[in-house]
């Protein structure tokens, strides 16, 4: 596999690319466009109880013929389900639309004042082994310094927005030091980065496309990145991206592209209970 896996602080195995999979539209779309992505070589797919699509997931696994066993599959808990109690319900919804025994990741969808008694839930999750790897999502340093303070098991992922023109320096520096992955959800910007001029010149210069010169440049920083399509050819194009090598110094010139904002705060949707912690 080389270097198309990355390992998680526990030693599980996590695809250095993911599927995104939110707003993939109908049951019968989602499995359709799930089952395309896997026969293409996709081995990590993402989605999450808010998307509403799990069964459509679970579908597009069971069509594609891989192996379950082969599949990295990641779901996470939304923001009405925190809470020990809630938290166990919600997961096994989630096993039971997705139509599988366990879960490879699970993640925490955005910070909430109950994280404590939902991480032991995901705690136990993972001790009893439905779940391979437990995380969090759009958490600034300050949650994660919450919540590790009174977890019994360090997240082994942080996932959340992150793209050329925002690209959370510190956040990485902090997970990096604490062996927390990160995993960039909107990693192309929804599209508005094939307007930037330095990334035409660069599509040029490597006979690559915009979206694998930035997704490139993700896996070259150590992060996952999760591209997001519904055209063939964009998923086909978006996984080939290990075959080329952005040089140092056009890595430094993408780097200055970094507007030094946290979009993710502005990104929480209007009926979240998310809460805020100072650095």
């Amino acid at each position: 596999m080389g270097e198309n896996f990355k390992v998680l602080n526990n030693g599980v195995k996590i695809p250095s690319i993911g599927f995104g999979t939110y707003k993939s539209g109908s049951d019968e779309e989602t499995a359709k466009i799930v089952k395309y992505a896997l026969e293409t070589g996709y081995r990590q797919i993402d989605t999450a109880s808010f998307y509403g699509n799990e069964v459509g997931i679970g579908n597009g696994i069971k069509e594609s013929k891989v192996n379950r066993e082969d599949i990295f599959l990641v779901t996470k808990l939304w923001n009405d389900d925190h809470g020990y109690e809630k938290t166990m319900e919600a997961f096994n919804k989630s096993l039971e639309s997705l139509q599988v025994e366990y879960i490879d990741l699970y993640l925490v969808h955005w910070p909430n004042k109950l994280n404590n008694e939902t991480w032991k839930a995901f705690e136990e999750l993972y001790e009893s082994g439905k779940v391979k790897a437990i995380g969090v999502c759009n958490f600034k340093q300050g949650h994660l310094e919450e919540l590790i303070k009174n977890a019994k098991i360090k997240p082994m992922v942080n996932q959340v927005e992150m793209h050329p023109t925002n690209q959370k320096k510190e956040l990485v520096e902090y997970c990096d030091k604490n062996e927390i992955q990160l995993i960039a959800w909107s990693p192309i910007m929804r599209g508005k980065i094939f307007e930037n001029e330095l990334m035409m010149s660069l599509s040029q210069k490597y006979k690559k496309s915009i979206a694998q010169i930035v997704l490139r440049w993700h896996t070259q920083r150590g992060i996952i990145p999760i591209p997001k399509s519904a055209n063939e050819c964009r998923i086909k194009e978006n996984l080939d991206i290990f075959d080329f090598e952005i040089s140092k110094d056009d890595m430094m010139k993408i780097d200055l592209l970094d507007e030094g904002y946290d979009a993710s705060v502005t990104g929480v949707p209007e009926n979240t209970t998310y809460f805020e912690v100072i650095k």
